[in-house]
């Protein structure tokens, strides 16, 4: 049982919330029982190590099944051990190391999608998770991280995915214009979600919403530039009907995903 948080193998784990670390090694950290029973389930080829207090593993039967089946071995931590190696400050008794597995954008557009969410320059890690989760959930084909967007493997953004990064392909590091171009290549409509844009309830009248589409959402406070506005289709707003001064970009986002679900199966 590894019992030193000083340790260099579990400063090695703990380095994983930082950027470089994850970069220069191409690993990431994942933790809880949800996220690290999603690996394994759906991909279990990406998991490095697996560490867990003896508690977790009794409580979480299933996951430790899973290690055995996938061959990955359990490495035994105490509870000050793993708090050392967890970004959140309550860990849940597992944490995993697994590799990074970023897909490509051609791959996602070669699909003939008929719904993926592009992300610009969204920043905050708990809203891009979210809206992979949202994404997830509505049955889209893939989402794509262009410009200055958060890392997709930042701990806050795959602890708010809640393992729906295992579920649908994601790309990143992408150019706008690009994405965009090839994104009407592949048969898809540009409709960016914006304040300035059109009321939901009109394109969900005129059968827009049905078409195949490329949902395009902006930074959190900024919204999308002027140029990057000009980019797409059309532009559509989720109406505010309270007194609300506005709406959280991951709430909007999972309505405009949802709107598309509906009308497409409708």
């Amino acid at each position: 049982m590894l019992d030193n948080p000083r340790s260099p193998r579990v400063r090695s784990v703990a380095k994983l919330a930082k950027r470089e670390a994850r970069a220069a090694t191409g690993l990431f950290l994942l933790e809880g029982p949800q996220a690290v029973a999603e690996a394994m389930t759906f991909r279990p080829q990406l998991v490095v190590e697996l560490y867990a207090t003896p508690t977790a593993i009794e409580r979480y039967t299933d996951i430790a099944q899973a290690a055995v089946d996938a061959g990955v071995d359990v490495e035994f931590v105490t509870e000050q051990v793993l708090e050392a190696m967890a970004d959140t400050v309550t860990p849940q008794g597992i944490v995993a190391v697994c590799h990074q597995f970023p897909t490509s954008v051609k791959d996602i557009l070669r699909s003939e999608p008929k719904l993926i969410a592009i992300l610009e320059e969204v920043r905050d890690p708990g809203n891009a998770g979210t809206i992979i989760r949202a994404a997830d959930a509505a049955g889209a084909d893939g989402v794509i991280f262009t410009g200055r967007s958060v890392d997709l493997y930042n701990p806050k953004v795959v602890r708010a995915s809640t393992g729906s990064i295992f579920h649908l392909p994601v790309a990143v590091g992408a150019e706008l214009e690009s994405v965009l171009e090839r994104a009407r290549e592949a048969g898809l409509t540009v409709l960016a979600a914006d304040v300035k844009g059109e009321d939901l309830l009109e394109a969900r009248r005129d059968g827009t919403l049905a078409a195949p589409t490329a949902w395009l959402f902006g930074n959190e406070a900024r919204g999308l530039t002027d140029e990057h506005f000009a980019l797409a289709d059309r532009a559509i707003t989720v109406p505010i009907y309270g007194h609300a001064e506005s709406m959280n970009l991951a709430t909007a986002a999972s309505v405009c995903l949802y709107e598309s679900a509906f009308a497409q199966r409708a």
